[in-house]
């Protein structure tokens, strides 16, 4: 996620130059064939103009669509950080000898907080990693230049940027060794840790630790994981339609290469410096264009380890925090912190 409150011209000519670059590679051409009459017709702007504001309208639908799925997405971490935070209260106001007669110990009671917050870091971290695996239409599974530049992204604006701070180790963190060799095994390991939440839970009500109305509260909590887990998962796993998406990048194509054929001539009547000023202008215009259909492009999937993508890593450390404060714990790890002005 990006954290600063402008885009600096460096960062947009960094993240653009190669579109920039090509627009004028295409657009110079277009100058010269005109300049020497190897062009001898112009486009009136009227239908090109009206092409123009079709794409527009088209590409803002797109846009639109992919900020609903990025926004969606924010916000179902938000509920993941609220039940998270309601989870960790119940564990440590539910679990007690209320109901017990054999009255365990203080570090008996300690220990079975900590291994249901441990186990729920653990289905965090679990959760996140299964949403950073890539899917067929996302940048980066696509060949040539664009997974090239994709995986050059990923490394130097994106998760790359925390990869000396995260390791494949979360899971032994926080999952005894016999239980992480268990769950790592099932096809989604996120979906197993909270079944193995629920059976402890079980195994507490018959030993006496939660009455029925507790025991019963804390599995609707549960409940409410699996809940927001497949809403993410319907976001990874189901792309914006690919007639939509693709069918934008096509009609901004179509737009752009018209542009030449109204826009140069008109601005070439200006007289000798008009063919130098056609060229940036007419560049200029197609950019624009090109920039919305990138920005949609690049939003509509927001678990694909890129700048734009939901902060993970950042609000399951917020939630670690706050949960292992909860039992006490005084040695935590810091918050995850922007670099470069991006936050994962």
């Amino acid at each position: 996620m990006l954290v600063t409150k402008d885009l600096s011209p460096v960062q947009i000519v960094s993240w653009t130059w190669q579109h920039i670059l090509k627009l004028l590679v295409f657009v110079g051409a277009f100058a010269f064939l005109y300049a020497n009459n190897y062009i001898p017709f112009s486009l009136p702007w009227l239908p090109v103009s009206v092409i123009g504001t079709a794409v527009a309208f088209y590409v803002g639908f797109k846009n639109n669509s992919a900020y609903d799925r990025m926004w969606e997405a924010r916000k179902i971490w938000g509920g993941i950080v609220n039940d998270s935070r309601t989870w960790g209260m119940m564990v440590d106001g539910y679990i007690s000898n209320f109901f017990n007669k054999t009255r365990a110990s203080a570090k008996e009671i300690h220990d079975i907080k900590k291994r249901l917050i441990y186990r729920h870091i653990a289905w965090l971290y679990a959760h996140r990693s299964q949403l950073l695996v890539a899917t067929p239409w996302e940048h980066i599974s696509q060949g040539g230049n664009v997974g090239k530049t994709t995986k050059y992204y990923q490394k130097k604006f994106g998760v790359g940027l925390v990869d000396d701070e995260v390791t494949r180790t979360e899971l032994q963190l926080f999952l005894p060794e016999d239980e992480h060799d268990r769950l790592i095994a099932y096809a989604n390991t996120a979906t197993q840790i909270i079944n193995e939440q629920s059976r402890d839970l079980r195994m507490l009500r018959e030993a006496g630790f939660l009455d029925d109305f507790r025991h019963m509260e804390m599995e609707n909590v549960l409940k409410s994981f699996y809940t927001l887990q497949g809403k993410n998962e319907r976001i990874k796993k189901f792309p914006l339609p690919r007639q939509y998406a693709n069918m934008s990048r096509v009609f901004v194509g179509i737009f752009v290469f018209l542009l030449p054929f109204t826009m140069i001539p008109e601005l070439m009547k200006l007289g000798e410096w008009g063919f130098w000023l056609s060229i940036p202008i007419t560049a200029l215009l197609g950019w624009i264009y090109v920039m919305m259909e990138v920005i949609g492009d690049y939003s509509e999937n927001p678990f694909q380890g890129m700048p734009n993508d939901i902060p993970m890593l950042s609000l399951c450390r917020v939630i670690e925090i706050d949960l292992r404060e909860m039992l006490g714990e005084k040695e935590l790890p810091p918050p995850i912190a922007a670099k470069n002005g991006i936050l994962m």
